[in-house]
């Protein structure tokens, strides 16, 4: 452990250079991989373009990963000892990018300088013909996935073979980021792509957070010393199964009836108040189901750690808290939006996430 924690200069110039390499060959893979087009209208009325090539850069770049590693040219497990310095190089590009969008944004939203950088002067800038803020979630997963996968090589380097927990996590990670890829073409229709500004928030939880936090899982079991029943592990299977039924069905069901909204839901066709908000499937049970399931499926990462700590347990609790908030935020929102027709879809699904307790 010590090990980890000497910074040298070199070390800090190599992950700076680790890190940069990663994001420009993705920006790049971006840009010039094969993709279906399509466009939306932001919540500014601006017409934006995206390119859905996010599945195929995550399989180019797995298998580029792949080739390097078995050719003996990269030593993914190194990754783990070089985390540290990442996650201050990460920083370091977040805050930077950050600067750089607020200098050349917009005029100030709220003539805050502190509002201006959090939340960011410009809804959807635009580089190179990239949209920034949906490009950002590509370094963001992708990497994720990296970690992961570099902390089963070094279980299996260290003891000849990956345990059962360790497998199980990497199936549940692995499943979680190629699905969000999968369903790019959703993503684009989400809010914080329509209508969250691009600032430091989103940035930092981009390349810091989502990559260095939502991994703490993998590198815990590492070296965990109790390994998972197999009861323990079909129960967590459950789990996952469950979270992610809900999940990604209730995120389906939504961006489906806001395509065409004469759509069958579960063998009945859609019904919705005004015709506007959608009260059949998840969306007829609780508000924001999504949320509820996105929770199942971290606490499923999570519970393959066991009880050994209780530091795994801060991404479930950090999520949830910020799953409820954001739903109370939505909540207002949506109040604001529609009014006397919010109220009547209220007293119609009158539970947020969990049915019958909240």
């Amino acid at each position: 452990m010590n090990e980890l924690l000497v910074l040298t200069a070199r070390n800090m110039l190599e992950a700076a250079v680790i890190a940069l390499v990663f994001i420009v060959a993705l920006f790049i893979g971006s840009k010039v991989l094969p993709g279906r087009r399509v466009e939306l209208s932001d919540s500014e009325g601006v017409t934006r373009n995206f390119r859905l090539n996010g599945a195929t850069l995550l399989v180019v770049t797995l298998i580029v990963v792949a080739v390097l590693y078995g050719l003996d040219w990269l030593a993914i497990g190194d990754i783990q000892t070089r985390f540290f310095e990442l996650f201050i190089v990460a920083n370091v590009i977040a805050f930077v990018l950050s600067g750089f969008l607020f200098w050349k944004g917009q005029p100030s939203v709220r003539n805050s300088v502190v509002y201006d950088f959090f939340f960011g002067r410009d809804l959807n800038p635009v580089y190179l013909g990239i949209d920034l803020k949906f490009f950002s979630y590509r370094p963001s997963l992708i990497a994720l996935a990296i970690f992961n996968i570099s902390f089963a090589i070094v279980q299996f380097e260290t003891y000849g073979r990956l345990s059962l927990a360790m497998a199980l996590y990497q199936v549940f990670t692995l499943i979680y980021v190629v699905n969000y890829f999968q369903f790019e073409y959703g993503m684009v229709h989400t809010w914080d792509i329509v209508s969250e500004r691009f600032g430091w928030m989103l940035i930092w939880g981009d390349y810091v957070l989502v990559p260095f936090f939502y991994c703490i899982g993998g590198w815990w079991l590492i070296h965990a010393q109790n390994d998972l029943t197999i009861g323990a592990a079909i129960g967590l299977i459950a789990l996952f199964a469950f979270g992610f039924w809900m999940f990604r069905g209730a995120n389906q069901q939504k961006h489906r009836f806001k395509r065409q909204t004469n759509i069958e839901i579960w063998g009945k066709p859609a019904e919705a108040l005004d015709g506007r908000l959608l009260v059949s499937g998840f969306w007829g049970i609780g508000r924001h189901l999504n949320y509820t399931g996105e929770i199942c499926i971290y606490l499923a990462f999570t519970l393959t750690i066991g009880f050994e700590s209780w530091i795994p347990y801060l991404l479930p609790i950090w999520l949830t808290c910020l799953l409820v908030h954001r739903s109370i935020r939505d909540e207002r929102r949506c109040r604001e939006k529609y009014g006397e027709l919010w109220e009547r879809y209220t007293q119609r699904v009158r539970f947020a996430m969990v049915p019958y307790v909240y």
